[in-house]
């Protein structure tokens, strides 16, 4: 059972929870080890809503692909996982292009294209991508009638062959992760790898799939002395991006601060300047106004 909305708040910053790596540095270093591939398949298994066993991983010989993680599961499913802490204005656009990847990469040359098989791109993101309500969101291609506005469905021997009903099934699906908006409220399995996503913590009334082994794989203790080193170099190095994000951020409103109270004090002078002909020119009127009304008067 996962936690009863009675303990819900409990959670929240719990000091007592033993410190684990953080999961980007553990798909880069210890989740590609066959060894803890039951901590990835924990994790899909709770956001598929379906048991899964990942069969292989595979990487992107591309070095303009950004994956995390490529991995296969045992129905010829590609997963995709890719974590992201810094702002990219085209990260939408990345995710197309690297789910565009995946799937041609995974045909061989002279493949019938019945082989490419299935993708899920999964984006676990740090930073604000989009605006929305939710935290977790799912897109997926499907298709739908323009008259009559039915669902497209596989015929009989589709069925059979693919063992899919609709043709979007055949098709990539995402999911996004945003885990700045989560509130640290564990309500189900899902919320509570949400937690640890940004917490960096398992609290140990957390049983949802996958934690269970992530709270003792994943715990920085267990780490060896040279693994501690690259782990807090890792560390290191994310801060100090950040830092520079900041700064080139905070650089960027002063800079356009001045020049927007430049800007104004401009269209200040201007406005003056104008006002001032306004002024002459009303001036000038009544003048002429005068002058006709004595030419007329004689």
């Amino acid at each position: 059972m996962f936690a009863s909305m009675g303990n819900l708040w409990k959670f929240v910053n719990r000091a007592d929870c033993r410190k684990l790596i953080q999961f980007d540095w553990a798909m880069k270093w210890l989740l590609r080890n066959k060894a803890n591939f039951d901590v990835l398949e924990g994790f899909l298994t709770v956001l598929l809503g379906e048991r899964l066993t990942i069969r292989n991983k595979v990487f992107p010989d591309d070095k303009f692909n950004r994956a995390d993680i490529l991995t296969e599961n045992d129905r010829n499913e590609l997963f995709l996982i890719e974590l992201q802490i810094d702002y990219r204005a085209d990260y939408y656009h990345r995710m197309l292009y690297g789910i565009s990847k995946a799937a041609t990469e995974s045909l061989q040359q002279g493949d019938e294209h019945i082989r490419i098989g299935k993708v899920y791109h999964i984006h676990i993101v740090y930073f604000d991508l989009g605006e929305g309500k939710d935290y977790v969101y799912h897109g997926q291609n499907d298709f739908y009638g323009i008259h009559h506005h039915d669902r497209l469905q596989l015929n009989e021997r589709q069925r059979k062959l693919y063992q899919k009903t609709v043709a979007g099934d055949l098709l990539p699906e995402y999911y996004i992760l945003r885990v700045n908006d989560f509130n640290d409220v564990a309500r189900d399995g899902l919320d509570e790898w949400m937690y640890y996503l940004r917490n960096d913590r398992i609290p140990d009334e957390f049983t949802a799939p996958g934690l269970t082994m992530a709270r003792e794989k994943l715990l920085y203790d267990r780490l060896s002395d040279g693994e501690k080193r690259e782990y807090e170099r890792f560390r290191m190095n994310v801060s100090h991006d950040k830092s520079v994000m900041a700064t080139a951020w905070d650089e960027g409103f002063d800079l356009g601060l001045k020049m927007g109270m430049e800007e104004r004090e401009k269209l200040k002078r201007e406005l003056k300047e104008l006002e001032e002909k306004k002024k002459l020119l009303e001036e000038r009127k009544k003048l002429l106004e005068e002058r006709k009304k004595l030419l007329d008067e004689r």
